[in-house]
Order: C-alpha cells, then structure tokens, then sequence
C-alpha cells in the first residue's frame, strides 16, 4: 500500500531522525575539535622569534654598550640583553643557564658564544645574527655548553621525550580504570614512574641523545612521569571519567604545544611560553635539559613545579573517592533494571 503525504511517519523513520541529528552532531563536533588543535599544535611552531631572549654582551663598557643597544634597535623587544666586562663572565653566566648565549667583543672582532645544551634552535638564530653584525665575515661560535653530539639539531631530543608524556599520560588512565582501590593506584604510579625514569634514560643516553649522569636523567624522568601519571589518577578520582578528560586536556593537548621541548620558551608568543613551563610537559623538559647538560644548574624553577604537580596528583588519588569502573559499572547496572512498579 502506497502511504500518501498526509500519513503520519512511521516508528522507523521517527526513530532514525535522532540517529541521523546525533551522527550530524558528533561529526560536526569532531571537526571542530579537529580545527581547533591543528591551529593549536601548528600556531606556536609558526610563530617562533625572539621575545626578551636573555642574552649577554662582553667587553669592553663603551663597545659593549653600544652593541646592546644596536641588538635591541634592530629587533626591539627580541632581547633582554646583560651586559660583562669579558667572556670569562659571560661563560659563567651560560653555565648557569641566565642565557643562550653571548656576543663578545674581541681584537678580532665579534665571536659569538652560545649554549645549544639549552637549545640548538636559539643557538642556530643567534648564529644568523652573529653573522649579520660581522658584516658578511666569518664570526666564529664557540659552544659554551654543547648539547648531546649525536643530536646537534635537538631533533631526537624532542622526537624521544615527547613518548615519554604520552605513555605517562597512559599510564594515569589505565590506574584509574582498571585499579579501583586508592593503595594500588599509589603503588601502580609509583612503580611506573620508577621504572618509565630507568628506562626512558637508558634509551635516551644509549641512542646518545643525553649528556650528563644516568641517574640524573632517571631522575627527572621519574619525577615527570609521576607528575603527568600522578595528575591524571588524580583527577579521575576526583571526577571520575570527565577528570580522564580534563586530565588529557590539561596535561598534553593544552600543555605539549607550548611546552617549547624543540625550541625555547622565549621563543613562543607569550604568555604561552611562560605558562608552558608551569605545566608537566614543559617543565619536564627543562629539568632534563638542566640535569642532562648544565649540571644540574636551573632546575630550581622545573623541579618544584613537578613536585607541585606530582604531589596534586598523589592527594587527589588519597581523597578522591570515584572509582572510573566502579561508577561505569554502576551506571550501566542503573540503565538495565527493570522499571519500578507504580502500586495499583
């Protein structure tokens, strides 16, 4: 029988209407989303450039002086520029991480000292630079603090760290799944973050692409590993399945494109360079580049923000009481009983 316009629409086309809106729906939301973090990873990699790059200049008061003040007319608000009587004092001052690098002024002219241990990326711009003050001479670069020889672009630097947030990240997801008591999620995070520290180490010193001590690296590593699996845990005991969610947000989708591991902080539009180095991600990066390169010197600033984060994710484990199971388990049991009985 052949229905006329005037029928009413059938259960299945009634039914399929909300199917085809929800389809509509996830699509259309899933490519804003897409949209949305491709301009986010891909914008702070677009914009890098000086911004209040610390650097120093050495020599003499008058030359030196007048240096500064060409570097910061030519590219104004590229440099916060310190100024030393010699490159002794500007050596030291790289050593310690107070900057990238150093133009210094000589009988020969100007020779640029640089600390690609901190990043290769500034090092290699401040070597365009040198250039172009040498007026098309040869200027020569003298690596104060080199980073590891077997990576000079820090290319497998930043290609083997970034694993280590994404597996960490993994890692707090599974614990609040698949681990429902607070004692065996603090075990599970603390063994993690153990073992991702030995591990991940020997694998970034074995390939070459770290310099220092082993169990410095191990250190840090640990340290971030707990920081970013930590956070996750935590806040799925705290909120449940949406805190996964906010776990993930805040801690890689958010956090890795400013957290400057191929480039430099200071290097990213602001405030987002700055704020990168207060999340795991960021901060991480810094304290191996402090503990793998500088000896240690730096860290203070990455060091105590992992603890802020690793000890946030321990507490939220300790006084969250949602079990991500537990609740899913529950929601599914509530969505299949039977419907109570109205008394007669």
């Amino acid at each position: 029988m052949k229905r006329t316009p005037s029928d009413p629409p059938t259960p299945r086309r009634q039914a399929r209407r909300p199917a085809l809106a929800r389809v509509l729906g996830i699509a259309v939301g899933v490519t804003v989303l897409l949209g949305l973090l491709v301009a986010w990873f891909a914008w702070p990699a677009k914009a890098l450039e000086p911004r209040d790059l610390p650097i120093v200049v050495a020599g003499p008061a008058p030359a030196a002086t007048a240096l500064a003040q060409r570097l910061q007319t030519a590219r104004p608000g590229a440099f916060a520029v310190t100024t030393v009587a010699d490159a002794a004092a500007a050596d030291q001052i790289l050593r310690d991480r107070g900057a990238y690098a150093a133009f210094v002024l000589g009988s020969t002219g100007v020779s640029l000292h640089t600390a690609s241990g901190a990043s290769p990326t500034v090092a290699a711009l401040l070597g365009q630079a040198a250039q172009q003050l040498g007026g098309g001479a040869a200027v020569t670069v003298v690596d104060v603090v080199p980073g590891a020889a077997a990576d000079p672009r820090g290319a497998g630097f930043a290609s083997g760290y970034l694993p280590l947030v994404l597996v960490s990240l993994i890692a707090g997801v599974l614990l609040a799944v698949a681990v429902p008591g607070r004692s065996g999620r603090l075990a599970g995070l603390g063994t993690f973050a153990v073992l991702a520290g030995l591990v991940g180490a020997a694998i970034l010193h074995g390939l070459g692409l770290l310099g220092g001590g082993y169990l410095a690296a191990a250190a840090s590593l640990a340290l971030l590993s707990l920081a970013v699996s930590g956070t996750v845990a935590g806040l799925a005991a705290l909120l449940g399945a949406p805190g996964i969610g906010l776990g993930v947000l805040v801690v890689f989708l958010f956090g890795n494109p400013i957290s400057a591991v191929a480039a430099a902080p200071e290097l990213l539009p602001q405030p987002w360079g700055a704020i990168g180095q207060w999340l795991p991600a960021g901060a991480g990066a810094t304290l191996l580049r402090c503990a793998a390169f500088f000896g240690g010197a730096g860290l203070a600033a990455p060091l105590w923000t992992l603890l802020a984060w690793s000890t946030l994710g321990v507490v939220l484990v300790v006084v969250g009481r949602t079990s991500v199971a537990a609740t899913s388990l529950a929601a599914r049991a509530r969505s299949h009983q039977p419907p109570t009985p109205v008394p007669a």
